[in-house]
């Protein structure tokens, strides 16, 4: 496993390669292409404002303002997160042409998964950075240096999940559909919506329990609040929970190799 692991490292470039083509086939045929990137995040932050300032204005009742602003902190990952689960989960079968007919290196395409919507997340980013600064909500360097920290302990967790999924998914294909509504719940039990303070005792520990409560209040700590950035801990924490999950799913995804191209 660990020879096939140090060889992932030398496949950079064509992870590189298979992201940009990726990227290119996704707005193939629109007029805007790359630019969608930017108008996508941008909509969907407008519609969320215009929703919980005009329909629903939870930010009042929350006492977080602007609301829109502080859940877009954590639907921005979030998105990153469930796209690329998503993604992952089928993409072995989608690509199946590929594991049967040439000698590739599979291992890569769940990270391509990952990697194409790490990159959705990074143009998105500027359109939430650009919102903070009009609603006066400072970026404070202090707690934005811990902001590459987050997304680094992120990538690692979506890592290791999406090459388990990817692996899984060709022997059962009910995944697919398990995982759709297995991330609807997620969501629901993450600190998105609301604040993770706002929970009582007892739900602020089963929330522990939740690895993306943890990277969303980072989010929203160094991103919203004007607090410091008190989560380190458990970013740590989970930093370590996420390097052991993806040499986990990575093992796996290992063991089952050479069963792909009988079963895709």
């Amino acid at each position: 496993m660990l020879a096939n692991l140090i060889r992932l490292f030398r496949y950079r470039g064509l992870v590189r390669i298979l992201v940009a083509r990726e990227l290119k086939a996704r707005y193939r045929g629109s007029v805007l292409g790359f630019f969608w990137s930017f108008v996508n995040p941008l909509l969907l932050l407008l519609v969320y404002s215009f929703v919980f300032t005009s329909i629903i204005p939870r930010g009042d009742l929350a006492g977080l303002e602007p609301y829109a602003v502080f859940l877009f902190c954590g639907l921005l990952p979030w998105t990153w997160f469930s796209s690329s689960l998503n993604e992952s989960a089928n993409i072995l079968i989608v690509n199946g042409n590929l594991i049967k007919k040439v000698v590739f290196p599979v291992e890569i395409l769940p990270v391509v998964a990952v990697a194409s919507n790490l990159c959705h997340f990074v143009l998105g980013l500027p359109i939430l950075f650009g919102f903070l600064v009009w609603y006066g909500l400072p970026l404070r360097p202090a707690e934005l240096i811990w902001f590459p920290a987050v997304v680094a302990v992120q990538l690692c967790l979506t890592l290791g999940l999406a090459m388990f999924l990817a692996a899984l998914t060709v022997h059962f294909r009910d995944v697919k559909d398990l995982l759709a509504n297995a991330l609807v719940l997620w969501f629901f039990a993450t600190p998105i919506l609301y604040e993770m303070s706002s929970l009582t005792e007892g739900g602020r520990a089963l929330m522990n329990l939740n690895p993306f409560a943890h990277l969303a209040v980072s989010y929203q700590q160094i991103l919203f609040h004007g607090e410091p950035f008190g989560h380190g801990p458990w970013l740590g924490a989970l930093a370590a929970a996420g390097g052991g999950l993806f040499l986990l799913g990575y093992w796996f995804f290992d063991r089952l190799r050479d069963s792909f191209a009988e079963e895709v």
